[in-house]
């Protein structure tokens, strides 16, 4: 196990997004995490870090997002901050399930599958500390 939190700053450009997912499985592989468990923690990720680019910032090349993951008893903690516009995630409505691909809404669909690959999600909003969202994926 770490004794310190692993933990990067990335530039907020898509084209960071493999650089992420290899921190990302280097660190969770090393600590056990299956690999199944693995692609659920990247592809989470990907799709919060994609949510901060697009619409906390408003844009590629606004800011940087700090990434955390920590091993811990229960499995993989992640914190992801950042410093971009903050929203109250209660407000995004979940996607329409029972309509096909095409006419699923890409609005709020990424906060849906985040919530279904993740064990436990959080989101925090503060003025001096920028957005956190916290989350876990147990072994």
């Amino acid at each position: 196990m770490y004794t310190v939190m692993p933990t990067a700053s990335f530039p907020g450009y898509f084209t960071s997004l493999p650089k992420i997912s290899e921190f990302i499985k280097e660190i969770a592989t090393n600590a056990g995490m299956d690999d199944a468990k693995v692609y659920q923690i990247r592809l989470a990720v990907d799709e919060a870090f994609t949510n901060i680019i697009e619409h906390a910032y408003g844009g590629e090349g606004k800011g940087d997002i700090d990434l955390s993951i920590e091993p811990i008893k229960e499995g993989i903690k992640i914190i992801i901050r950042d410093q971009g516009e903050s929203f109250d995630p209660d407000t995004i409505p979940q996607p329409e399930c029972d309509v096909s691909i095409d006419e699923l809404k890409t609005r709020g669909a990424g906060l849906y599958l985040i919530h279904q690959l993740m064990d436990k999600v959080n989101f925090e909003s503060d003025a001096s500390k920028g957005n956190v969202l916290t989350m876990f994926k147990r072994w």
